[in-house]
């Protein structure tokens, strides 16, 4: 009995731990794998309680970023640069697709960290960019964003530019880009820096703005005889101002001639010309009257016209004359011209007695006509007024300093 009495109390807690052990087993089994204890799961939720939902997963690290444009950006504009951080620049690429996957062509610094598109993007549509660096410390090596340009703009702004492919043109001649619109200030550093321009062989030269419609560009002294020369105007779907947007790009590969530059002193009354840096013909001229007096400064051969007629009776009704003119080459917009005068054969050489022309004979006239070509220059010194700066493309009247100071960049 005593036995017996020391040996229930045992058998009461075997039994109990065994009672235990089964519910422990059936609260586990089911063949669930998501039970709801472990939280999120449906029962859990509909018997309330401390259950809850699950985390949502981190997002996984990446030594590579896109920074611009923003993700799922919209509107943006067509010209846009990609922006990236990367811990390893150099071993990063990037690409840009379009919304049929099709890939598109640009450039990649990797010094600035930066892809900037070969051309304007296609308006309305969505573009991905994709990052691949290096992966590092339990960082991934690629991301990926995407964005959506802007609709196409309804005011735009047309760019033409004077010369054109394969045209050969004088030393002197400066690169001449007009807009339809004028260029609000705040904008025309970027116009700028969006017309890149390249000579073979390299010459140093600069933009300097005419009007808030022109830009020109010179080389800091004349163009290299024979040299080449290539400039693009980037400016499709650039913002502007107000609104507007440049309508297109445009490309111009043309070349530059031989050298062919003429000098003219009042106080010898002579022309020489040089080519290549040699003199080739001293010629006799007469210069504008004390009333009419020629421009002092350097002007460009800026139109040939073989057999023209001077009017100026619409201007000066009392004193104007009509006159038929051969072999006249303008270097002014005012009307100042290099043309043949054979009323003045006389005086050339000697006295002034034009209406603000250079005078040569009619032979002299001919000899210049067939040998130079739009762009070659004329410097007239020593006479009673200077060249007005815009009277023609006088872009070589000012210093070199001079015009740069007429860029913005």
């Amino acid at each position: 009995m005593n036995n017996s009495r020391v040996r229930r109390p045992w058998r009461v807690a075997a039994a109990a731990l065994i009672a235990g052990t089964v519910l422990l087993s059936s609260g586990c089994g089911h063949g669930d794998k998501s039970p709801s204890w472990q939280g999120g799961g449906e029962s859990a939720q509909a018997g309330g309680g401390a259950a809850t939902s699950a985390p949502a997963p981190e997002p996984t690290l990446s030594t590579v970023a896109v920074t611009s444009p923003a993700a799922e950006a919209k509107d943006v504009v067509a010209i846009t640069d990609v922006k990236y951080t990367s811990e390893d620049p150099e071993n990063t690429t990037v690409s840009v697709t379009d919304s049929k996957g099709a890939e598109v062509k640009g450039t990649l610094d990797k010094d600035a960290k930066v892809w900037k598109p070969e051309k304007a993007l296609d308006y309305g549509t969505k573009y991905t960019v994709t990052v691949n660096g290096t992966a590092a410390a339990g960082k991934g090596g690629s991301t990926s964003s995407t964005f959506t340009t802007m609709a196409k703009p309804s005011k735009t702004i047309r760019v033409t530019s004077f010369l054109g492919d394969a045209q050969k043109v004088g030393v002197a001649m400066p690169l001449i880009i007009k807009f339809s619109k004028s260029i609000p200030e705040k904008y025309r550093a970027e116009v700028e820096r969006r017309m890149p321009v390249t000579a073979t062989p390299a010459q140093e030269g600069t933009w300097g703005w005419i009007s808030p419609t022109e830009v020109h560009y010179r080389p800091k002294v004349y163009w290299k005889a024979n040299s080449k020369v290539f400039y693009k105007v980037q400016l499709a779907g650039v913002p502007l101002g107000g609104d507007y947007y440049g309508k297109s790009d445009l490309t111009v590969d043309l070349n530059i001639g031989r050298s062919f530059v003429m000098t003219v002193s009042n106080k010898t009354k002579q022309m020489t010309v040089k080519q290549d840096g040699k003199v080739i013909k001293t010629i006799p001229v007469s210069l504008g009257k004390s009333t009419t007096p020629s421009s002092s400064g350097t002007m460009v051969v800026m139109e040939k016209l073989k057999h023209t007629v001077f009017d100026t009776t619409d201007t000066d009704p009392k004193n104007g004359y009509k006159t038929p003119i051969d072999f006249a080459q303008r270097i002014t917009w005012s009307g100042q011209f290099i043309h043949a005068a054979p009323w003045s054969e006389g005086k050339q050489g000697r006295t002034n007695v034009s209406h603000g022309c250079v005078n040569v004979s009619e032979a002299m006239g001919a000899w210049l006509f067939d040998r130079t070509m739009m762009g070659d220059p004329i410097t007239v010194s020593g006479t009673e007024e200077k060249l007005k700066d815009g009277n023609g493309w006088t872009d070589w009247s000012l210093s070199y300093d001079q015009f740069k100071k007429k860029s913005y960049l």
